[in-house]
């Protein structure tokens, strides 16, 4: 495996683990988050509810769709040994796809933000190196 397809793999890999803690801190404090976002009382809650109680299930919905996007890119990451084309493709798709988690991590910490643009950038560029191409049995046409 040449050295830029190796290092995607594990750039891939580095991305889905950070992806899945972010996903597993929206599942496990989903009222807390949803608290946070939407106030601490309002008019339009049910009686005996919290806004975060009320509004809990959409920040489990995106914990949700974050832990399969996690798993998207770890599990491409994980058949590059098979060297099928579209895993090259769907390593491009993966990065544009984590580009915008870096809005996510700035808003919890800036430098968080700033840590992932750069493995997000990454992950939309080496797919797309000539030895990646090689690699995965691109035939320019």
């Amino acid at each position: 495996m040449p050295q830029p397809v190796k290092s995607l793999r594990v750039l891939m890999m580095v991305l889905g683990g950070m992806q899945a803690v972010l996903g597993l801190a929206l599942l496990t404090n989903s009222v807390a988050i949803a608290t946070a976002i939407w106030g601490e009382e309002d008019a339009s809650t049910p009686c005996c509810t919290t806004p975060g109680e009320a509004h809990s299930g959409i920040v489990v919905f995106a914990g949700v769709l974050i832990l399969a996007v996690a798993a998207w890119g770890v599990t491409t990451a994980l058949k590059f040994p098979t060297r099928h084309p579209n895993l090259r493709v769907s390593a491009f798709a993966y990065g544009w796809t984590a580009l915008p988690f870096t809005f996510a991590f700035f808003q919890v910490a800036p430098i968080l933000g700033l840590i992932w643009l750069v493995p997000a950038i990454l992950a939309i560029v080496r797919p797309n190196q000539p030895e990646s191409r090689a690699w995965f049995g691109y035939q320019p046409g």
